[in-house]
């Protein structure tokens, strides 16, 4: 691997933070931390973000982000880095913002006529949820629309239960995005840059969990979920399709850098979930499992994000 930024640069680990996702994050910036330090660079430390973060990041030359969620993957401490002129990871101010609100990303992505978008309805806070519905078949997926790790979602089985699910989604965010749920299987594919900054696809990963669908439990307590990767449930010609509408739903939301992307997957068919601008880096995260069927070690996954900081935004 080529190692674009100089292994002496004083790194800033952004892990922690404020959103929902915090022990999340810090799990993805303890494995990333050990990395940098394995590939040489020294002076990298931690920084668990805060309403501080600006006087904690002085005198370090490049940010290296595991945040998740809120203020850490939504533009905001992408802002406060370009503010004060630290290179960073993964996608910058505009694809983070839009990515982080699921309802936006898929007014983006609308224009391409074939990234096949799941019908759903948005629903803004003060609005009758029964009737934004109507329209929409049974049973539903309600989501917070600007929340990570399937922390909010529920699914609705019947109009009796989502009322009290649309309450438990609007706990996170004001407004909601509920769809149609999708029964078929989750796969994620992740898209990254290689050193002349070209977008590419990994392989495939097929999750099959042992809970009704890949909620929070399934993402994060091991033995929950099985990992098939490369993807045995798609053929061929789905698998190629699957990988081109990640890297061209990645391109048309400006993201740059690192991206995941996820579909469900119905009679061979993908549907596009969302785009995930700062994927994990846990021991059971997904990114980590695809990279290395590709070849890519754990160490070398941390050093390709790292050179992204390099790059042009």
């Amino acid at each position: 691997m080529e190692y674009i930024i100089p292994r002496e640069s004083k790194i800033a680990v952004l892990c922690g933070g404020m959103s929902s996702e915090r022990e999340v994050s810090l799990r993805s910036g303890k494995n990333v931390l050990a990395a940098l330090q394995r590939l040489g660079y020294k002076n990298s430390a931690i920084v668990d973000v805060d309403s501080n973060v600006m006087t904690k990041l002085n005198g370090f030359e490049y940010a290296y982000n595991t945040l998740h969620g809120k203020y850490g993957e939504d533009g905001c401490i992408q802002g406060i880095l370009e503010i004060l002129k630290i290179p960073y990871t993964g996608c910058g101010v505009m694809s983070s913002a839009i990515c982080m609100n699921k309802e936006y990303t898929k007014r983006i992505l609308s224009t391409c006529k074939d990234i096949p978008l799941i019908k759903s309805v948005f629903v803004k806070k003060g609005e009758n949820v029964n009737e934004a519905v109507k329209g929409l078949q049974y049973p539903l997926i309600t989501k917070p629309v600007s929340e990570g790790s399937s922390f909010g979602m529920t699914k609705v089985n019947k109009p009796e239960e989502l009322q009290a699910a649309y309450n438990e989604a609007v706990k996170f965010n004001d407004d909601v995005l509920i769809e149609e749920f999708i029964d078929g299987f989750f796969v994620t594919v992740g898209v990254l840059h290689d050193k002349n900054n070209k977008a590419f696809a990994t392989e495939i990963l097929e999750i099959r969990t042992k809970t009704e669908w890949y909620d929070f439990d399934a993402k994060y307590t091991k033995g929950l979920s099985e990992f098939i990767v490369p993807a045995t449930g798609l053929s061929a010609e789905a698998t190629k399709l699957v990988k081109g509408i990640a890297v061209k739903a990645h391109e048309t939301a400006g993201c740059s850098g690192v991206s995941r992307v996820d579909f469900m997957i119905k009679d061979d068919k993908p549907y596009f979930l969302e785009i995930n601008t700062n994927p994990g880096m846990t021991d059971t995260s997904d990114l980590p499992a695809q990279a290395k069927v590709c070849g890519i070690n754990y160490d070398e996954l941390v050093l390709m994000i790292l050179n992204s900081a390099g790059l042009n935004k």
